[in-house]
């Protein structure tokens, strides 16, 4: 994969709270039966394609986002008609079927999409645009495919993220995707997107980053209780009101919410590392050795043996010298105070 790519820090471990419901499995096996028989409707209607009215189809997908257990609540209507650039925050694989709840349009997905099961199927019938993100000498193509379907007059939706984030934090918007507006002529339709708790607090469960795999993200949200998905439409970028995509791509993205992506990225490192600094052992200190008092060793003597000292060699009772060193040991005490040593015995 190419460095240029954008990448998010989220994870799964530090970014998403788990579902810890003892009722978590069996109704996460009730939602994704709702779920299949939803997917089965839209299959068996597939090979109608453009012929399904745009009101069926945004039924369709609230019904698909709502029988996994996720609410929606839509503030704000998009143009019914022309073309449109659909653009908003990427958190999860929810995001793609609330966008075409606000008005359907043609995804434009990264290539990968079109190998999941089901899912890239649809993707491929739906008029999905893939980008091959890892070839950047593809991009101009892919906007001039952008910019044509928007000059046809058809809507198309994506992510300028590149990459999905937890939803705590947001990253900036990439201009490449609003070159095809400017080019066409078309008007920016800016989406936020935003996942919270009955209670109205941030919620996390529907985030599909990482190495998250999508079957697992698919049934952390099945497993989890009282989500809410907000799909706030804000006002239209109309054709002519940004000379540029770099100005574009800002006035889309108006007032990223959350922690500033830097900051998010630093939690996310000092959470990652902590956890594996507090399950390492202490290191072993070294430890001085302790000296303990020894009991002096009671050795049996012999008749005539010199009484033990602890810490002093025990001497054999001059009985038992030979004779011959007796001699020499006492002819070498004379010799040596001859010589000058005024300090006594050196015994």
């Amino acid at each position: 994969m190419s460095g240029w790519l954008p990448n998010a820090p989220c994870t799964p471990g530090t970014c998403v709270a788990p579902a810890r419901s003892a009722l978590a499995v069996p109704r996460a096996v009730l939602r994704l039966t709702a779920v299949a028989l939803v997917l089965l409707a839209g299959i068996a209607l597939a090979p109608l394609g453009g012929r399904i009215p745009a009101g069926a189809v945004r039924r369709w997908c609230r019904a698909l986002v709502r029988a996994v257990g996720v609410r929606v609540r839509v503030s704000g209507a998009a143009a019914s008609t022309g073309g449109l650039l659909l653009v908003a925050n990427h958190i999860s694989w929810l995001d793609v079927p609330l966008l075409a709840a606000v008005r359907p349009a043609r995804m434009l997905a990264k290539s990968e999409i079109r190998d999941w099961p089901v899912a890239g199927r649809l993707a491929a019938r739906a008029g999905t645009l893939f980008l091959h993100r890892d070839r950047l000498r593809t991009l101009p193509g892919t906007v001039a495919r952008i910019a044509d379907a928007l000059r046809a007059g058809a809507a198309v939706a994506a992510f300028p993220e590149g990459s999905t984030w937890c939803g705590r934090a947001q990253g900036p918007f990439r201009r490449a995707v609003f070159q095809a507006a400017l080019d066409a002529g078309a008007a920016v339709q800016p989406v936020r997107i935003r996942y919270r708790l009955a209670d109205g607090t941030p919620a996390t469960a529907p985030a599909f980053v990482g190495e998250d795999t999508f079957l697992a993200s698919v049934w952390r949200v099945a497993c989890a209780r009282g989500l809410v998905a907000e799909v706030e439409v804000l006002p239209v970028l109309p054709p002519g009101s940004r000379p540029d995509r770099r100005l574009l791509a800002r006035a889309a993205q108006p007032g990223r919410t959350g922690e500033p992506d830097w900051a998010h990225a630093a939690l996310v490192a000092r959470h990652r590392d902590t956890p594996a600094a507090a399950a390492a052992p202490p290191a072993a200190t070294p430890r001085e050795p302790v000296a303990t008092p020894r009991e002096p060793v009671a050795v049996p003597r012999e008749p005539g043996a010199t009484p033990y000292e602890p810490g002093v060699a025990p001497r054999e009772p001059a009985a038992a010298r030979p004779a011959a060193h007796r001699r020499r040991t006492s002819a070498a005490v004379p010799r040596d105070r001859a010589r000058g040593g005024a300090a006594g015995p050196t015994a």
